[in-house]
């Protein structure tokens, strides 16, 4: 009973609770929802060669024994050039039937005739495939697959980022709570109850509000999952066929899964906050200060310095053992929340200094000044939000920035082309004396190569087959530690410092694109760079792949317009200026994955939204006291309004420069290892959606403080 008359008289203060976890739910089920349509999503029938009944394609795949353990397994990885279905073999197949041709690709042909017989005449020359098998033989198969896998990585990245600002959300509002109720709890500790009784009602009042916001959710999750679904296909992230049913369920495992983990996170929220609850004693009913003291007990000082350890001991082990893994989407999203953790878990301790190193003009100035580091509490729950806000925005946004920035410059270093000509099979290009203008012509085809490392693993690197090793040195700038690129014959290879043996002079046995098996020579070594700088042989090496790029330089005065049109005639490709080259295949930041992060951030603003409200609004509702002092003391409503608006703007300009440090830390780190790596350098803050989210923030925060101010004159 008492749980429910407190429940009646303070909804207000767990309003924001409520409404966090419910948008948390009903995000985790929407989300998980479209996990599982992308899990089951129906698989299309063969179009290619839908009226063949049986497909005969080449083998396209690579396996390769390796060790694990005392045992011998097998590792299959796609060839980057599958086999083709050879001459001899397509004779053989027309004696059984008609043969279908897909133009002029003969990596797969559909054949007329019984199943049985066509495997008799292939064995194990190539794969034969009958039934829903066939559609592997269409290149959309691959493409959807990656495709699913994409949108698979960005519904688990924005899952783990909505319960990450869920539970901090939450266990922020409930210790917040307490902070409020302490006269109450002390009352109570008065009239008799005892500190299991006291905790009790906190976790009582967690339960409700945890069954309620998570029911909620669940079926506002279930109402939303099919416009997330075509808000993903908006945004490029999903394919255009990828649908999540408006049909599910509340009751499907996703919702099911989201409900019990939203109940979760609110008693694991408010156990923390019943246990110092309990610890009130019966005397602090008779307190009535507003200056907050021992607001950092031992235990949260513990924690805050042990993730703080944690966050910079994972930077230093990667700086220290490897960079390159600083540079990877799972790092620099994962990482940046115990930092961000450490830093809201330590804010208290940071609120005084931060607020008395700010000079605010005149006596209103000196008054928000003096509340703001007199009640701690208050201004660090206000502040740890707007921190979350944006050291996400700066870490995610410049993380993403930087290594897209560091790859489009490392690409830009290491060409000194001036044309570039690119098709998907480009006719063989012209000598060099045949255009005039041209000093060195190089081109390659993109190709793989595949090697075992240290016996338990097969790591594909893509690699360029360069036609002429002398114009391939000629038109590129390569970082090379040891050796020469022009040293690079069809018994070579030219390979960076990620793999395992790279010494000059040594033999490294490969698979190259096509599954064949070679032992080349290591020619050259490049830096390991951004991971960019993958391995480098010989056309021969590549087999049939044709030309793709043609790296062009030219000679002084020539003129540019008539070579390049030129060199279009004579490849029938697309020719463009380097810079304009770069720009296409090296963009600042893709843009499937900046609306990606901005789709993360928008869930994070939100989540900041209702706490920096809920937490002004509760805070107003303790504080009508302490404004009609400053009226009984002279002040005006305005001036009233002015400074429980300026204590909110202080509290979120406190917020955002912890949430700067926290990204300057990241994208230091970052910086550093690009400079291990010996990769460009070039820090990308993304000001804009910094300034966007401290901005809403501020309005959010101003507009919740005065409407507290409203409510509270009633007092007056």
């Amino acid at each position: 009973m008492i749980v429910l008359a407190s429940l009646r008289a303070r909804w207000t203060t767990l309003l924001g609770a409520f409404v966090a976890v419910a948008l948390g739910v009903g995000l985790t089920a929407a989300m998980g929802l479209g996990l599982d349509a992308s899990l089951g999503a129906p698989e299309r029938a063969p179009v290619r060669f839908a009226g063949s009944p049986v497909v005969v394609m080449g083998h396209d795949t690579l396996t390769v024994p390796v060790r694990r353990g005392p045992d011998t397994d097998h590792v299959a990885k796609p060839l980057a050039h599958p086999h083709p279905v050879d001459i001899e073999l397509l004779r053989d197949l027309r004696r059984l039937g008609p043969v279908r041709l897909d133009g002029a690709a003969r990596d797969a042909v559909g054949v007329d005739a019984p199943a049985s017989a066509v495997r008799d005449a292939v064995g194990d020359r190539a794969l034969v495939l009958t039934g829903d098998d066939r559609r592997r033989a269409d290149p959309a198969t691959a493409r959807d697959a990656e495709a699913l896998v994409a949108v698979n990585a960005f519904l688990g990245t924005a899952g783990g980022v909505a319960a990450f600002v869920s539970v901090f959300v939450t266990a922020s509002t409930f210790a917040f709570v307490v902070a409020l109720r302490r006269r109450e709890f002390g009352l109570l500790r008065m009239a008799g109850a005892t500190p299991g009784q006291v905790r009790a009602q906190l976790l009582g009042e967690a339960l409700a509000v945890g069954i309620a916001a998570s029911a909620t959710g669940c079926a506002l999750g279930a109402r939303s999952a099919p416009l997330l679904g075509d808000a993903m296909v908006d945004a490029g992230i999903a394919p255009e066929w990828f649908t999540i049913p408006t049909t599910a369920s509340p009751f499907a495992w996703p919702c099911q899964l989201a409900f019990w983990t939203g109940l979760f996170v609110v008693l694991a929220g408010a156990w923390t906050a019943s246990r110092r609850a309990g610890r009130i004693t019966p005397t602090e009913a008779l307190r009535d200060a507003s200056v907050d003291s021992d607001v950092m007990p031992w235990s949260r000082r513990l924690i805050g310095a042990a993730l703080l350890a944690l966050a910079l001991g994972l930077l230093i082990r990667d700086l220290s053992t490897d960079p390159s893994a600083l540079l990877k989407r799972k790092t620099y999203t994962t990482q940046p929340m115990i930092l961000i953790t450490a830093a809201a878990a330590l804010a208290p301790l940071l609120v005084r200094p931060v607020v008395r190193a700010l000079r605010l003009p005149g006596a209103i100035g000196l008054l928000i000044r003096e509340n703001s580091t007199a009640s701690v509490r208050r201004t660090a729950a206000v502040a740890a939000p707007v921190l979350v806000t944006v050291a996400l925005a700066g870490s995610l946004l410049g993380s993403a920035q930087t290594v897209s920035g560091a790859k489009a410059a490392e690409a830009r270093e290491q060409t000194s082309a001036q044309l570039v000509v690119t098709g998907t099979d480009l006719k063989r290009p012209p000598a060099r004396d045949a255009i005039p203008g041209i000093a060195a012509a190089s081109p390659s085809a993109a190709t793989a190569v595949f090697v075992r490392e240290e016996g338990s693993a097969l790591v594909r690197s893509d690699a360029r087959a360069i036609g002429d090793p002398d114009a391939w040195a000629a038109t590129s700038r390569l970082p090379v530690v040891a050796g020469d690129v022009r040293d690079l014959d069809d018994r070579s290879i030219v390979v960076n410092e990620e793999w395992e043996e790279h010494r000059v002079g040594e033999r490294v046995e490969v698979w190259l694109g096509d599954g064949r098996r070679a032992r080349l020579r290591i020619a050259a070594v490049l830096a390991r760079g951004t991971g960019d700088n993958g391995a480098y042989v010989t056309a021969a090496r590549a087999g049939t792949v044709p030309v793709d790029r043609v790296d062009v330089t030219l000679r002084p005065g020539a003129d540019r317009t008539a070579t390049a049109a030129a060199l279009a005639s004579a490849t029938g490709g697309q020719v463009r200026t380097a810079r304009e080259w770069l720009a296409a295949t090296h963009p600042a930041t893709k843009a499937q994955t900046r609306i990606g992060l901005l789709m993360l951030l928008a869930i994070s603003l939100a989540y900041t939204a209702i706490s920096l409200a809920s937490t002004l609004l509760m805070a107003a509702s303790v504080r009508s006291g302490e404004l009609r002092s400053l009226r009984l003391a002279g002040a005006t409503s305005t001036q009233v309004r002015m400074v429980v608006a300026g204590e909110a703007l202080v509290a979120v300009t406190v917020g955002a420069l912890l949430g700067l440090l926290v990204t300057a830390i990241t994208l230091g780190g970052l910086a550093t290892g690009l400079a291990r790596l010996s990769a460009p350098v070039a820090w990308a803050v993304p000001w804009d959606a910094v300034g966007v989210g401290a901005g809403a923030c501020a309005v959010v925060a101003v507009t919740a403080g005065v409407a507290g101010v409203r409510r509270a004159r009633r007092a007056w």
